[in-house]
């Protein structure tokens, strides 16, 4: 029977294992912390709460065609969907309103900005199970469905601001440029549009999910099979070099390029081991969590009933705080993502007392606190909001390394989103899961398609293992 070892227990080191287990393969995954996950670890961060860490809700993981295919649901995941996915107010009252249903949320954009939204997320919406066949995975192959995906590829290589000329309101250029600065790059930027254009047709195909009892669910369901498979997890074992590795015939990373460098040494190809170690991280993550009795009291009624919140005024805004954040400037209004999980799933609640997620785009390593900074960006469009506030936890860009070390800097994305990242993450190569040692494979969110809890990346990694496993190249 062959072997394999994977080092690293968040979505994707749990989806190569689960791969690599069905196929017969003796997995064992290594997990430096005490507890598995990685970026989908829930706890109670305030007394009594439910706080997902970092990854919070989910387009596409719930339209990943790896985890519908692995029927997660029979292991406990429960996918659970607001009344409305996202609400990007502005200092005028009006909002812009994601609505689940491409047709409602056009409706809602008015007569001219309307028909332009329908006309764009329509037809990406009504293939997006195609589309996310060749947008989930190395752009370097052959696409199953090259019309629909040169479909999205075209407006996904423009600038967001170019795409968000398409609108002539505030509010759907908002709606757009608060999804596309997901990016976590200047918005001018050749294919910064690609993700905003991503998640919504995600979004309208398959809703804003959050996972029923946090996004732990995610990986408690990945373990389980796991198990079933015969798999094993080992929690507390912190791999730092190469001879702490057990005898296997594959070995897969979920981690960050650089903790591969490290890990092997020498035995990397020269070549390899400067890429892995050059890897550029993009921006950090401000996250500060809060317990708030009545919940959030938003002046727009609508953001009320959402699950997702984007605060950053209007895209002019936006675009200009995402510009300070590259330049390695705190904005004097940050970028902010209010996640109001509980509104799908109100088990993260405690009666009135519930869970409000947030966090604020900061620089690369910022090492100063960004939360007073959050609560006024709350405060500009839910006045009295700070005297609800009853309890609070935030982890600064150093903590989020501390607590998952592959958010190097802060950087929760697992790198920076270039033009070169979209073909040659992490580095250029046919096989961008390879790290040139025979047998041992990256398959972080370093690796395409990149960040998220879909758990393709592990996917594919795992594709790669077993080609070499079964003899292939």
């Amino acid at each position: 029977m062959s072997t394999a070892v994977v080092v690293g227990s968040g979505p994707n080191g749990l989806a190569a294992a689960v791969l690599l287990a069905r196929e017969g393969v003796d997995v064992t995954v290594l997990e430096a912390a005490d507890t598995i996950g990685g970026g989908t670890r829930t706890s109670e961060l305030t007394p009594g709460l439910l706080h997902d860490h970092c990854s919070a809700t989910h387009p596409m993981a719930a339209g990943s065609p790896l985890l519908r295919e692995l029927d997660l649901e029979r292991h406990g995941l429960r996918w659970r969907l607001p009344e409305i996915d996202c609400v990007h107010p502005l200092d005028t009252g009006e909002a812009g309103v994601l609505h689940r249903s491409p047709e409602k949320t056009a409706h809602g954009l008015g007569p001219v900005d309307g028909p332009r939204w329908q006309r764009l997320f329509g037809p990406l919406t009504d293939r997006f199970d195609d589309l996310a066949d060749g947008i989930l995975g190395p752009l370097a192959r052959v696409p199953r469905h090259p019309l629909v995906l040169a479909r999205f590829g075209i407006p996904a290589l423009l600038p967001a601001a170019a795409v968000a000329g398409l609108w002539r309101g505030d509010a759907a250029r908002a709606l757009f440029g608060g999804v596309a600065a997901h990016v976590f790059r200047p918005l001018e930027k050749p294919a910064t549009a690609a993700i905003g254009l991503s998640i919504i047709a995600a979004g309208h195909r398959h809703g804003w999910a959050v996972a029923e009892g946090g996004s732990r669910a995610i990986t408690d369901a990945l373990a389980a099979l796991l198990t079933e498979l015969g798999g094993r997890i080992e929690t507390g074992v912190h791999v730092r070099t190469a001879a702490q590795l057990p005898p296997a015939d594959a070995v897969l990373f979920d981690t960050a390029p650089r903790a591969v460098a490290d890990i092997l040494g020498d035995r990397l190809p020269p070549r390899v081991a400067r890429a892995y170690r050059r890897y550029r991280h993009g921006p950090a993550a401000y996250k500060a969590d809060f317990a708030v009795e009545g919940g959030v009291p938003w002046t727009n009624e609508e953001a009320r009933r959402a699950g997702t919140v984007h605060l950053g005024g209007t895209f002019e805004e936006i675009a200009a705080a995402e510009r300070d954040v590259h330049a390695g400037r705190l904005p004097e209004r940050p970028f902010v993502l209010v996640g109001q999980q509980y509104l799908a799933d109100p088990g993260r609640s405690r009666g009135d007392v519930h869970p409000v997620w947030t966090y604020a785009h900061v620089p690369h390593g910022y090492d100063g606190d960004a939360s007073e900074a959050i609560v006024r960006q709350i405060e500009r469009f839910a006045p009295g909001f700070r005297d609800r506030i009853v309890g609070r936890a935030q982890r600064s860009p150093a903590g989020f390394e501390a607590y998952n070390p592959n958010y190097v800097g802060g950087d929760i994305v697992g790198g920076a989103n270039t033009l070169l990242s979209l073909v040659g993450r992490p580095r250029l190569t046919p096989d961008p899961y390879s790290t040139g040692v025979p047998g041992m494979y990256l398959c972080s969110a370093a690796t395409p398609p990149g960040a998220g809890a879909h758990g393709m990346c592990g996917a594919f990694a795992a594709r790669s293992a077993l080609r070499r496993l079964r003899g292939g190249a």
